[in-house]
């Protein structure tokens, strides 16, 4: 699903604010610490709580794997000001040819900063413009008003609620199901879709 340049652990992406980058194992501290936090925990789909850094280094590991595979692209998210400290993570996992979901969580110290906004429509425009995505799919929890916000803002639309099978959450959760096709993007924007305005990906 995701070309040669997103396979290898040098890739990266660059936003305003943000480095979206491959796990690495010394982020695994300050993973567990901001997503073993409840109220982070609690709004995702797969982190359970308590969340230890032995979790957050089976996740790398997993990640990482993923990654050199193809069938996601699993990032952390940091600061372009401190690239080395992890606050966050996003990633795109193959759910079918052509599919993808979406998933993110940020730390609360982070909150309410629009950073989440910003990696979630870089992770849109590399999908769409670099992979083999046709769609992307997402979900939030109906008591996550933050999580709908942003997927709203980057031009998902709703499609209506039902409950999902979430083990990290006990079990059958109501959640709010949104979907965003490649052309319905591309509708969106104002130039047509080539690889050369893609985001800008580097290779440290």
């Amino acid at each position: 699903m995701f070309p040669d340049l997103t396979r290898d652990d040098v890739f990266r992406l660059e936003t305003a604010r943000l480095w979206l980058r491959w796990p690495r194992a010394p982020d695994a501290a300050s993973l567990a610490k901001l997503a073993g936090d409840r109220e982070v925990a609690e709004m995702t789909a797969s982190i359970p709580h308590p969340y230890t850094p032995q979790d957050a280094a089976k996740w790398i590991f997993s990640a990482r794997a993923a990654n050199a595979q193809g069938s996601s692209l699993s990032l952390v998210i940091a600061r372009r000001g401190k690239p080395l400290e992890a606050i966050g993570a996003v990633g795109l996992h193959e759910t079918r040819p052509g599919s993808a979901l979406l998933g993110y969580w940020i730390g609360r110290p982070q909150q309410g900063h629009g950073y989440v906004t910003e990696a979630v429509e870089t992770m849109i425009e590399t999908a769409f413009r670099l992979a083999d995505v046709t769609e992307i799919h997402a979900q939030a929890m109906l008591e996550n008003e933050a999580s709908r916000r942003v997927l709203i803002k980057c031009g998902f639309s709703s499609e209506g609620q039902g409950r999902i099978d979430l083990p990290a959450r006990g079990g059958l959760v109501l959640c709010e199901r949104f979907r965003l096709k490649r052309e319905f993007w591309i509708a969106g924007k104002a130039c047509p879709l080539t690889a050369a305005d893609a985001p800008r990906a580097a290779l440290l």
